[in-house]
C-alpha cells in the first residue's frame, strides 16, 4: 500500500488501457478493502489480457467461466460480467470521443481538481463530478459505476488531487497537473 501511495495513487493516467484497467479494479473493490484488490491485481492483468479494451470485449461465456474459476481474482460473476460489458460500451466511448481518456477526463475539465484537504476526514466519498460521471457511465450501461466508484476512480488515476496537503504527493502532483491529451489521442 505504501508504494502504491507514494508511486501511483493520484499520478495523471491519460492511458485508455490503464483507465480501463482502473475502471474494472475500482468496480471489483467495491464492498471489498483497497488492499485486496491491489494485492489481486497481477492475477487481473494476466486474467484480463492486460487490460486490452478490445481482447476484454471479445470475452464470451467460455471466458466468464474461466474467470470465475480464476482464485487470484474477485469470483463475482456480476462484478466480472460488468467488467467484459463495459469493455464493449468503452470500444464505444473511443469511437465517439476518441478515446476514453478525452471521455474521462472531461469530467474535470481535462485538468486535475487540486484538492486542499488537512485530514482525510475532509476527504468526500463523492462529488458532483464524479455524480456526472457515474450518471453518464450509466447511462451509456456501464456497471459498477456509482458516484462512490467513480470518485476513488478519479483519485486513482489524478483527476483529482487528494492527499492531504501535509503529504509530501501533495506538492509533487500539484506540480504534475497535466492536461488530458488533445482529443482523438490515444
Amino acid at each position: 500500500m505504501q508504494s502504491y501511495h507514494d508511486d501511483e495513487w493520484g499520478v495523471p493516467v491519460h492511458d485508455d488501457r490503464r483507465l480501463f484497467e482502473f475502471l474494472v479494479l475500482e468496480g471489483a473493490q467495491a464492498g471489498l478493502r483497497w488492499s485486496t484488490i491491489l494485492h489481486k491485481r497481477p492475477a487481473y492483468r494476466a486474467a484480463f489480457h492486460g487490460f486490452d479494451i478490445a481482447a476484454v470485449a471479445r470475452f464470451g461465456a467460455a471466458d466468464v467461466g474461466r474467470l470465475l474459476a480464476d482464485a487470484g481474482i474477485v469470483r463475482n460473476r456480476a462484478k466480472i460480467e460488468s467488467a467484459v460489458r463495459n469493455a464493449g460500451l468503452a470500444l464505444g466511448v473511443r469511437d465517439e470521443f476518441g478515446s476514453l481518456d478525452s471521455f474521462l477526463w472531461q469530467f474535470v475539465e481535462g485538468r486535475t481538481v487540486q484538492n486542499r484537504w488537512r485530514s482525510l476526514r475532509q476527504v468526500p466519498p463523492r462529488t458532483a463530478e464524479s455524480d456526472a460521471m457515474s450518471k453518464a457511465l450509466r447511462r451509456r450501461g456501464f456497471g459498477f459505476v456509482g458516484s462512490t466508484i467513480c470518485y476513488a476512480f478519479m483519485q486513482a488515476v489524478g483527476m483529482v488531487n487528494d492527499h492531504t496537503v501535509d503529504c509530501f504527493r501533495h506538492a509533487q502532483l500539484r506540480g504534475r497537473a497535466a492536461l488530458a491529451p488533445a482529443r482523438g489521442k490515444r
